[in-house]
């Protein structure tokens, strides 16, 4: 008995012996194996299990091998022993090669020859890429029943007990019950019950596909397995082919097959037959091992058993030989059609009808190669790329490229083959002359219809994509060069094949009406034919339709105007005013293809390339700020427009080539983009400045501009263009709107709707037109922001950036030159008007730049006072040596100036004016560096209108100075201190009905041991005490003279006052009694704590966990210091009775209540002593010293020498040294009376710009962090201590510290923490100052002083510190962190950056240390070392 492998399925098939159910774990070998052919050709190759599941992952798989058994006869199914010399596929590792070619040879048993993995991988791209297409075949409508549906109803689950799908004869007799029937034709002949290949097929895949998920839990839709089983079903005569030609059953339509014993009980009937004829006794025997089940018995549904052999584990060798397979039907392809017919047939009928049928032989042919090429792009494209390891594309890119490229280039594969399907059931039905052929084109235009245009539309997106790819990928470039280079490549590259469908479907009319041409007028197909022709010409002329709408106007030779995509026919059938409304339409609509074109090319012309650029062209922490700031809310316009171009292609689609109406989806639109515009058009300002400050100041961003500006998809507009496409954009509409409604024909419902749709687009207009406003305005600050110059150190933070700041005026005025004399003629300034400075400038302009160089410092308007602004107008003097400023030429002469022209009226108004007549506007600055600038108007309307902006101003800035100050004065007297007016000429002391006080001079708070908070106010007659909720309770307790510092130890109970350069020393309670205070029972007698009287200042604070006292004495030039600890057993003990009053009245020569610390001495002048956390540090003449008590080693700051101190150095020579703060952790703010200088802990400067400018000249300077008090005595500035910035300016008469929150039991200032400075900072008053009182008498002969307190005030709202307008919901710090637009500044000598990696070094004095007691001596002056210590 000869065994019969098929197809690598394993199908035993035993001709001459009943089925076998008994399977052994021997039979599941490769395929079969037979006991008595020796010639049997066996090759280890891949597993079926592991073949199909690579086929579901696109892989190439094995081909099967069959090897034929020796009883069937030669001409039935194969040839056994193929000739020498023929084509036949051996098995070579598991791949099957032609033996002639030795390439690869065709697997899927298919007769056409379309490629390798046919059957398989074209279902596999059917289901994952045209999920929304179903195919439909005509022939198998009778089957579609057939499937897994029925094979789950409830009859078959009864019968499914009994049958084993493993064996061929089971599988046989499903077969004859479940194979559709019906009556085919095939050579003119019609053949009842019959059925095709295809039919075979598809029954045995819908009967086996779910047996195969169920042994080898693999889900697939190969039908090669089915295609096997069905030619051994063939070989076995199971059932015939109809002409017995002999031929291998293949997956198609072309051949028609019987059963033998089929009976025919009535005509078109189809279903199985009443049973088994007699004759019949046996069916095909044999074994399908991939269908057996394993043999153990504990094997289930999961996953494999212990079994190496079962079958779920993949280990199943397919071995099986195929035969030759014939290259197409009846090799139709390779002879023309006078070769497959007699000379008979072509004698019988005319030489017309040869021609004719030539040429529908031709169409076949061509519509073969046509499904070839297709079937070529998909193996040798799409799937080559998928399954390419190392990948070509890279894999989260390759789904969109091949998207891009071949679009649904598979639909048409589909419709093709169906196509020819049709075309070889025809030839079939009627050759060997097809008498009709234009039904079936016109059948398959319906359905083309769905899918070429489509396909064609997207042929320019392809060729883009196609086009970027090569020049992008090399590794792909190479592959299509491989791929062209296949002999079935033809020598032809991809983009030939991606363009042969539009090819294609041009030809189609030229052939349909060829063959019209030839048809025998009497012939029914003429109608179909013509029909044809015109549905594919119509289909045609949609492709084009549908190429035009997804070119997006890219172009340049595409249509541009309505009559370029209609025909001559349909432009001479439309009335003229028609096809100017057409045409009106059509530039609407493709105006609109160019405008979203342009807003998606913002993305691939300039954002990704921006962020994907390496080294980046923007930094990156600042990057994503330029791209908001730049394109905003663009994605947002354009989505509304893609769905309005959307719209409006549908409309063109349905309506092309009148079109009746755009005007709805239009209105849609405008009601629905608004909230886009009104965010995007009135940000297009601030866009602007951002690219044109990046093009100025980064040259890397210039160069990527001009880049992309020389890219074809950019037309040569550059990014500012791109970001003003949408403003003209939306007034466009108008304009069009307006023509296409003047060639409306009477009653168009248009005539009424257009009106409707331009109002809402106008109003929307004008509702951007406050907002872009806005935006220019602050363009324009940050404009002079970024191009205001200074002069080097000279910089003044005027808080441009701030969200709240608005320009107010600009203009030009005239300044005279200085002297008598006008040898350098009068000065033309530039002055701009902030809301909080004003500023005078010389401009200058450079490479089409303008900078606004400062010319004198920015005048705060807090201390702006106008003057001159109603004096006569005047004349410029002409001469060079002219004095100054004359009225006319009478005034030089003591006359009164004559009346001009423009009469009495001081601005002039009203008369001709002389160029060289100006008019005075004089202002005046209260700064250090102010006083009084004589300017000039050009003219008095000039002048006017500079006067009332400037009161305006000023009145706005006291206004929002009231509302956002961050300190409010609290008076703690009213009427109390009182001092004599220079006018009245009293002296101090008693008066008749007023008391004396004096200069107040010195404050201090403080709480008692009951709870009470008092403040004691110093003054020339002595020290008052009162409640400070209560301004009025102040009384004097102290008779001391000339008191000029006071504090309060309130752990001691011990109050300090300096009176008379000498310090005293006296128990709180012997002031201010307190029933229960600890202190109660100490001594109330004062102690004097110094010998003589020479104390020149003193200072309380806590070092190292000690409360320490340390008072200068001035001794020479030498400040002598003496440091003194608090005895707390002595302050509480009893005092003891004093010997005589004058001797022990303060407490002798030596204080008890404090013993001395230690002595030292500084050779410099010291003008105060501050405690840091582990130093002290004391302002003198040389600077600042920062000095350790332990061992007296100290280091002077700043080094005058450094370098980086250069413009300043002269300064530091000469100016006081007041106080010193910490900003940061690692950063001090040094303060002069002038200035103030940021250090870092080793007192280096770290910052470029690190000096601030004090508006006025310090006497004295106070800490409340975060912000440093200035006291000049015209005014208190307030200043943030992080950047110097000024924040509250409080005006005033003799204003003087008192208090600057040290001497007082208060918590330490707070430092910054990681996140900077809380503006809150503490709520309780650090800082007491009194001023004169602001309501005086001018006459009056007393002045009243108001002592009082700054209190910090809570904020209700902080507006955002830097931001734009329309932040668009960004956190507060955004544009501070992001974006900060820097002033062009001339190059500076030297820059931080050089110095930050050196090492910190400075040459120090080093000071012996000195013993409590012991009397201090000189340092030695020539001790210097090189101290690396870090101070604090």
């Amino acid at each position: 008995m000869d065994d019969f492998d098929t197809s690598g399925i394993g199908a035993t098939l035993l001709r001459n012996s009943s089925a076998t159910s008994s399977i052994s774990e021997n039979s599941r070998r490769p395929l079969l194996s037979s006991t008595t052919d020796s010639t049997r050709v066996s090759t280890s190759g891949t597993s079926l299990t592991e073949s199909l599941s690579s086929y579901n992952r696109f892989n190439q798989s094995p081909v099967p091998q069959i090897k034929a058994p020796s009883h069937v006869p030669s001409g039935i199914g194969y040839d056994l022993i193929p000739p020498s010399g023929s084509d036949v596929k051996v098995s070579l590792d598991s791949q099957a090669y032609d033996t002639k070619t030795a390439r690869p040879w065709d697997e899927s048993g298919d007769p056409h020859g379309f490629g390798d993995d046919r059957g398989l991988d074209h279902l596999l791209d059917i289901k994952r890429r045209l999920g929304k297409l179903e195919v439909h075949d005509p022939d198998q409508d009778a089957f579609d029943g057939v499937g897994d549906d029925d094979y789950f109803d409830e009859e078959d689950e009864d019968d499914s007990r009994f049958i084993n799908l493993a064996l061929l004869s089971h599988i046989a007799v499903r077969l004859r019950d479940k194979v559709p029937r019906a009556t085919h034709v095939k050579g003119s002949i019609p053949y009842p019950r019959a059925f095709t290949g295809k039919d075979i097929v598809s029954t045995i895949q819908s009967i086996i596909q779910r047996e195969i998920l169920i042994t080898l839990g693999i889900s697939t839709n190969d039908r090669r397995i089915a295609l096997q089983v069905a030619r051994s079903l063939q070989n076995q005569l199971f059932f015939y082919e109809v002409e017995w030609g002999g031929r291998t059953l293949s997956d198609s339509v072309e051949d028609v097959y019987m059963f033998l014993d089929d009976e025919v009980p009535g005509e078109g009937e189809a279903g199985p037959s009443n049973g088994l004829s007699e004759g019949f006794t046996e069916l095909p025997t044999g074994v399908i091992t991939v269908l057996t089940k394993c043999y153990s018995p504990s094997c289930g549904e999961g996953g494999p058993c212990y079994s190496y052999s079962c079958p779920k584990r993949g280990n199943v060798a397919p071995s099986v030989v195929l035969e030759p397979t014939p290259s197409g039907p009846e090799q139709s392809g390779s002879r023309g059609w006078k070769q497959t017919v007699t000379q008979e047939v072509i004698e019988s009928i005319g030489e017309r009808e040869v021609r004719r049928q030539n040429i529908i032989h031709k169409m076949i042919e061509k519509e073969e190669q046509f499904v070839q090429d297709l079937e070529f792009i998909d193996t040798y494209f799409i799937k080559a790329l998928r399954r390419a390891d190392p990948p070509i594309v890279p894999l989260q890119e390759l789904d969109s490229l091949i998207d891009d490229i071949f679009g649904n280039i598979l639909d048409l594969r589909e419709t093709n083959k169906r196509l020819l399907e049709s075309m070889y059931v025809r030839q079939r039905e009627q050759k060997p002359v097809i008498q009709k052929i234009g039904d079936i084109f016109l059948t398959a235009a319906a359905e083309f219809r769905w899918a070429y245009p489509v396909y064609i539309g997207h042929l320019p997106v392809a060729e883009k994509r196609l086009k970027d790819e090569l020049e992008s990928n090399a590794e792909f470039r190479l592959f299509l060069e491989s791929v062209a280079r296949l002999p079935e490549a033809r020598r032809l590259d991809l983009k030939h094949f991606i363009g042969r469908p539009s090819d294609h479907l041009r030809n189609y009319p030229v052939l349909l009406e060829a063959t019209l041409k030839e048809t025998d007028p009497e012939n029914p197909d003429m109608d179909f034919l013509s029909a044809a022709a015109q549905a594919i010409r119509n289909l045609t002329s949609v492709a084009q339709l549908r190429t035009f709408q997804n070119g997006m106007a890219r172009n340049p030779n595409g249509p541009k105007d309505w009559h370029q995509l209609v025909s001559k026919e349909i432009l001479e059938a439309t009335p003229k005013q028609e096809q100017q409304r057409q045409s009106v339409i059509f530039e609407l609509i493709y105006g609109e293809m160019e405008f979203v074109r342009d807003l998606e090319t913002i993305e691939s012309l300039f954002i990704r390339p921006l962020r994907a650029t390496a080294p980046p062209v923007i930094p990156r922490d600042r990057l994503s700020a330029f791209i908001r700031d730049v394109f905003w809310t663009y994605n947002d316009v354009l989505v509304h427009h893609r769905k309005l171009l959307d719209r409006l292609h549908e409309i063109q689609r349905e309506e092309h080539p009148h079109i009746r109406s755009i005007t709805a989806p239009i209105y849609d639109a405008a009601l629905n983009w608004q909230d886009a515009y009104m965010e995007y058009v009135p940000h297009y300002p601030i866009s602007a400045f951002r690219i044109q400050e990046e093009l100025g100041n980064n040259p890397a961003f210039k160069a990527f501009h001009d880049t992309c500006q020389r890219n074809p998809d950019s037309r040569k507009l550059d990014m500012k263009a791109f970001v003003f496409r949408p403003i003209p954009r939306l007034l466009r509409y108008d304009l069009l709107l307006g023509q296409i409604k003047k060639m409306l024909p009477a009653g168009h419902e248009d005539i009424e709707a257009i009106p409707q749709v331009c109002d809402i687009i106008k109003d929307l207009g004008k509702a951007t037109e406050s907002g872009v406003a806005t935006a220019e305005k602050k363009v324009e600050l940050w404009n002079f922001h970024a191009n205001l110059v200074f002069k080097p150190g000279e910089a003044v933070d005027m808080d441009l950036l701030d969200e709240t700041r608005q320009l107010v005026h600009t203009g030009k005025l005239l300044r005279p030159p200085d002297g008598n004399f006008e040898l350098s003629g009068w000065t033309e300034l530039f002055v701009i008007l902030f809301d909080n400075y004003l500023v005078m400038t010389k401009t200058k302009e450079r490479d089409g730049i303008t900078k606004y160089y400062a010319n004198k410092r920015p005048i705060p308007l807090e201390l702006l006072s106008l003057v001159g602004f109603t004096e006569l107008q005047q004349q410029r003097s002409a001469g060079i040596f002219g004095r100054g400023l004359k009225g006319t030429k009478e005034g030089k002469e003591g006359k009164e100036p004559k009346e001009t022209a423009a009469g009495t009226d001081p601005n002039g108004a009203g008369g001709p004016e002389d160029s060289r007549t100006v008019w005075p506007c004089s202002i005046h600055h209260a700064g250090r560096v102010g006083g009084l600038y004589h300017l000039f108007a050009e003219s008095g309307a000039v002048r006017g209108e500079w006067k009332q902006k400037l009161e305006e101003a000023i009145a706005l800035r006291n206004l929002v100075n009231d509302s956002n100050k961050v300190f409010e004065m609290r008076n703690l007297s009213e009427n109390t201190f009182v001092v004599p007016s220079i006018m009245g000429g009293t002296s101090p002391g008693w008066s008749n009905d007023v008391t004396f006080t004096g200069k107040v001079t010195c404050s201090v708070p403080f709480s008692t041991a009951d709870g009470r908070g008092l403040v004691a106010v110093g003054c020339a007659e002595g020290v008052w005490i009162g409640l400070r909720s209560d301004k009025n309770s102040l009384r004097r307790v102290l008779h001391l003279k000339m008191v000029t510092q006071c504090a309060m130890l309130e752990d001691f109970g011990i109050f300090l006052v300096l009176a008379d350069k000498s310090l005293f020393a006296y128990h709180i309670e012997a002031l201010v009694p307190s029933p229960n205070s600890p202190h109660a029972g100490g001594s109330r007698t004062p102690q004097k704590l110094n010998g003589t009287k020479d104390v020149q200042f003193f200072s309380v604070g806590t070092l190292n966990g000690r409360t320490l006292i340390i008072y200068m004495k001035k001794k020479g030039m030498d400040s002598v210091f003496r440091v003194l600890e608090p005895v707390i057993g002595k302050i509480t003990e009893k005092a003891k009775a004093p010997a005589t009053f004058g001797r022990n009245l303060f407490g002798g020569s030596r204080s008890e209540w404090f013993r001395v610390y230690r002595d030292f001495f500084l050779p410099s002048e010291s003008y105060d002593l501050l405690f840091l956390k582990a130093k002290i540090a004391i302002p003198c003449t040389k600077g600042f010293e920062i000095m350790d008590l332990t061992d007296f080693k100290s280091v002077t700051i700043p080094q005058k020498d450094d370098p980086r101190l250069a413009s300043v150095a002269r300064r530091l020579e000469n100016c006081k040294a007041m106080g010193m703060f910490r900003t940061s952790e690692n950063e001090f703010l040094l303060c002069y009376d002038e200035f103030g200088l940021f250090v870092d802990r080793h007192g280096d400067p770290n910052r470029v710009n690190g000096v601030v400018e004090w508006e006025g000249t310090a006497e004295r300077v106070a800490y409340h962090p975060p912000y440093v008090v200035i006291f000049d005595s015209r005014f208190v500035e307030i200043r943030h201590v992080d950047k110097g910035r000024l924040v509250q300016i409080i005006r005033g008469a003799d204003i003087r510290c008192l208090w600057d929150g040290r001497g007082a039991s208060l918590p330490a200032p707070v430092t910054p923490g990681p996140g900077g400075w809380d503006e809150m900072g503490s709520l309780e008053a650090r800082i007491h100052a009194v001023m004169r009182a602001p309501d005086a008498q001018p006459n009056s002969k007393v002045v009243v002083q108001h002592v009082f307190e700054l209190v910090p005030t809570v904020p209700l709202y902080t507006p955002p510190p830097l931001s734009a307008p329309a932040t668009g919901g960004q956190p507060a710090n955004y544009y501070q962190q992001q974006y900060v637009p820097q002033p062009q500044m001339p190059p500076q000598q030297i820059q931080y950056s050089q110095y930050a990696q050196q090492p910190q070094y400075s040459q120090y004095q080093q000071y012996p240390q000195y013993h409590a007691g012991s009397p201090p001596h000189s340092p030695n002056a020539n001790a210097n070392a090189n101290v690396m210590q870090t101070w604090r």
